[in-house]
């Protein structure tokens, strides 16, 4: 699967991001036009590789320098629009001249654009017809919920299955495991959990290991270290935010992260930007994991950090990974030294 940006028009001429749509039928974007955009996924396609969206529906933008001023549109003969009803009544648009009226913000505002009221059953519309026109018009088979945290996740629970795509993963960009696991669980209808979420705890201690030395900190609560929650775990290293400007502060340590999210359970996500720099040594570790049969519900046999480094060893369905970080030492009785670079080596 391939994460893309969001894709819908937003009334820039600039690269904007996708991040404030304006209109969600039109996708013609900073990127390109709608027709390269559905060729793109259809190419895709044909290899047997799927376009998950970043679906963007926290906020709208609106059309021009009226805040709630929001386009209709039309999809398969039906109109859809959002009014002034259907933004949240705590929005910052009522400090500016505006009247929204809709229920509180179920979440935490976002101060960039119009917040939208999930309450409503017109948003709720809108929505789900967007969602239908990524999936069975455009052809994108999952979704990216962006900023997650500011509404309920309730709502990604029944969006998702309303829309029923391959793949979603949640946004919920905090550090404490409790929080991200509390907004998967609010995803559940009829007791099933909805959808996966980045693990963000993991990301922070991956920094912590791999710039000041603090291996211990790769054992700490998150989603891939919990039999329970590791199905739902989508690790990562860096993202368009985290390394979009060289703030990463991995620097050369980059292979070594990626060869242990790509050793844990989990769903390893692997930044573009990694990869082009990369891309050799991420693709070995890629067919490695393949290879050993690691997959998202994959168990840890053995983790153990010292002043030294991490050490690493996962059951696969076809062999086992034995995984040494930093200068780390372990028996490799049995194991064949697969692939090694700065700072790890992979039995």
């Amino acid at each position: 699967l391939i994460w893309v940006p969001n894709s819908a028009y937003t009334n820039a001429t600039s690269n904007n991001m996708g991040y404030h749509p304006v209109y969600w039928f039109n996708h013609k974007s900073a990127f390109g036009t709608e027709d390269q955009l559905r060729s793109m996924i259809a190419t895709f396609k044909a290899k047997n590789v799927g376009i998950i969206e970043d679906v963007v529906i926290n906020h709208r933008a609106s059309v021009n320098s009226n805040w709630l001023n929001f386009p209709a549109e039309t999809y398969k003969g039906v109109e859809y629009q959002l009014t002034a009803a259907d933004i949240c009544k705590d929005d910052e648009s009522k400090d500016n001249g505006y009247n929204p009226t809709g229920a509180r913000d179920t979440g935490e505002p976002w101060g960039g654009a119009r917040d939208l009221d999930h309450t409503s059953e017109n948003v709720q519309k809108n929505v789900m017809a967007y969602e239908d026109f990524l999936l069975n018009d455009l052809g994108y088979v999952g979704f990216r919920y962006d900023f997650v945290k500011g509404f309920a996740a309730k709502y990604v629970g029944l969006y998702n299955t309303t829309a029923r795509p391959q793949f979603s993963v949640g946004e919920c960009w905090d550090g404490s495991k409790s929080v991200v696991t509390n907004w998967i669980n609010g995803t559940k209808v009829d007791g099933v959990i909805q959808s996966a979420a980045f693990d963000f705890p993991l990301k922070y201690y991956i920094n912590d290991a791999f710039t000041q030395g603090k291996w211990s900190r790769l054992n700490s609560a998150c989603l891939a270290n919990d039999n329970n929650y590791k199905r739902y775990a989508v690790t990562f290293v860096d993202n368009h935010d985290s390394g979009r400007f060289g703030e990463s502060p991995l620097y050369d340590n980059i292979e070594a992260a990626n060869a242990f999210i790509l050793t844990m359970p989990g769903t390893p996500c692997v930044w573009l930007g990694h990869w082009k720099s990369y891309k050799a040594t991420i693709k070995k570790l890629i067919t490695i994991r393949k290879a050993a049969g690691i997959h998202n519900e994959s168990n840890i046999l053995a983790k153990s950090s010292s002043a030294d480094g991490y050490v690493l060893n996962v059951e696969g369905t076809k062999g086992n990974l034995l995984l040494l970080l930093g200068n780390a030492t372990a028996s490799t009785d049995g194991y064949q030294l697969a692939l090694e670079g700065k700072n790890f080596k992979l039995y």
